[in-house]
């Protein structure tokens, strides 16, 4: 599909915005069936629910950070920094990061599946299994929290130079870098907003913290494993190293089509709606569950990967 075509895929905005209002208010009612279940099974059948339409804002706030959300800029970036607080994390933080992801993806800065010659092996298998166990999805919450209150931290040269082995390993060099550019107003006034929600959830619904806590550790595990899973053993190429993953209806259509992410790396303004236009009849669809225990052997070596017997 041409760029010219590309051009006339509209923006849903008026399904977008529906999705955001009933996305919170289901997310709302999850945190508080949660807190006041009268059974355990009610309270984890809660966390569930609120693991997978949390992803449904989150996927939202990819859409802002895309500028596909909604075609007023202000109204666009308005509703991602509104989605951002419900991860919790900072929208600006997470632009930066995310079109650092694109322009990186599947280069040796971001090749977290592989193990390459000179590369750290315990780093490289504490770092994967931290995606694959949901602790990576702590992260970007206190890489803004972290950031806001001393910048400095991510500056030192140990993890922010790329010629340091955690800096290039960790991918955290070229994240830092992205970040510099950001006015610290932005992320502090975001770090703060997104505080103050979090805070009037607690509040307005009387929201029990372990609760609370059951319900975001389902949605970390939820979200951390997507996040590599579209791109493990993937093509080592920026546009065409993921995967348009194999999953079942209601859970593609909550995810808001992010399983189709070799599409979306190929055209990243197309608006989430019109991505299985350019998922082509017949073409490679693995299943996300397939890519997901192949994770679980752990990083491979690279030569093994090149010889096409990674999977």
């Amino acid at each position: 599909m041409t760029p010219a075509i590309h051009s006339k895929l509209a923006i849903p905005a008026g399904l977008n915005q529906v999705i955001f209002v009933l996305s919170i208010l289901i997310v709302s009612g999850s945190l508080w069936l949660a807190s006041h279940a009268a059974t355990v099974w009610t309270m984890i059948a809660a966390a569930i629910v609120f693991s997978f339409v949390n992803n449904t804002i989150f996927a939202l706030l990819h859409e802002a950070v895309h500028g596909a959300l909604h075609p007023n800029r202000r109204i666009n970036d308005t509703m991602g920094r509104l989605t951002a607080c419900f991860f919790p994390t900072s929208f600006s933080i997470q632009q930066a990061f995310h079109l650092t992801h694109h322009r990186h993806n599947r280069t040796p800065d971001e090749q977290f599946d592989l193990i390459r010659p000179g590369d750290n092996k315990l780093l490289k298998y504490a770092q994967w299994y931290c995606i694959l166990t949901g602790l990576y999805g702590l992260s970007p919450s206190i890489f803004c929290l972290l950031y806001a209150i001393w910048p400095g931290l991510f500056r030192l040269p140990g993890w922010a130079r790329n010629d340091t082995g955690i800096g290039h390993q960790t991918s955290a060099a070229i994240y830092f870098d992205a970040v510099k550019k950001i006015p610290m107003w932005h992320v502090r006034a975001e770090v703060a907003l997104a505080i103050f929600v979090q805070i009037a959830l607690f509040q307005l619904l009387d929201l029990h913290f372990a609760a609370w806590l059951l319900c975001h550790a389902c949605f970390v595990v939820n979200w951390s494993a997507l996040q590599y899973a579209d791109h493990a053993f993937s093509p080592l190429n920026p546009k065409d190293g993921a995967w348009n993953l194999k999953v079942n209806p209601l859970t593609r259509m909550l995810f808001l089509n992010y399983h189709y992410h070799l599409a979306h790396h190929q055209a990243p303004q197309v608006p989430w709606l019109h991505l299985p236009k350019l998922v082509p009849p017949g073409s490679e669809q693995p299943a996300f569950w397939r890519i997901y225990l192949c994770m679980w052997r752990g990083p491979q070596p690279i030569e093994k990967f090149e010889a096409g017997s990674h999977q």
